[in-house]
């Protein structure tokens, strides 16, 4: 399990294949200068709830793996993510769709 620390403060656990992908969007979301919000539902452990956080070039993150390998990456599951990014809602946590199911897209570019 590895861990999504945004600004010092918040510690959240994300396994971490998962956690490989979100970098993954987040990283080509602040490369285009394209600020979004990322949420997810906190863990009953810590009050349940959800959390939301402003994503943009100067907050301070960090990914913390937990494994030393990198996972692997499901493109299929970089463009769901990435759609859910560049809603009005903002990046959220989706299943990982069958890698059939990916469409043309801009993503990886």
């Amino acid at each position: 399990m590895g861990k999504f620390i945004y600004n010092e403060q918040i510690r959240v656990d994300f396994e971490d294949r998962l956690l490989a992908h979100l970098q993954v969007v987040v990283g080509n979301k602040l490369r285009r200068g394209e600020p979004f919000y990322f949420s997810w539902k906190d863990d009953q452990s810590v009050g349940g709830g959800r959390t939301a956080v402003w994503m943009h070039p100067g907050a301070s993150f960090v990914f913390k793996f937990s494994g030393g390998r990198s996972p692997a990456v499901s493109r299929a599951w970089l463009e769901a993510l990435m759609h859910t990014a560049n809603s009005t809602n903002g990046l959220y946590v989706v299943p990982e769709p069958p890698e059939d199911s990916v469409a043309p897209s801009s993503l990886m570019s």
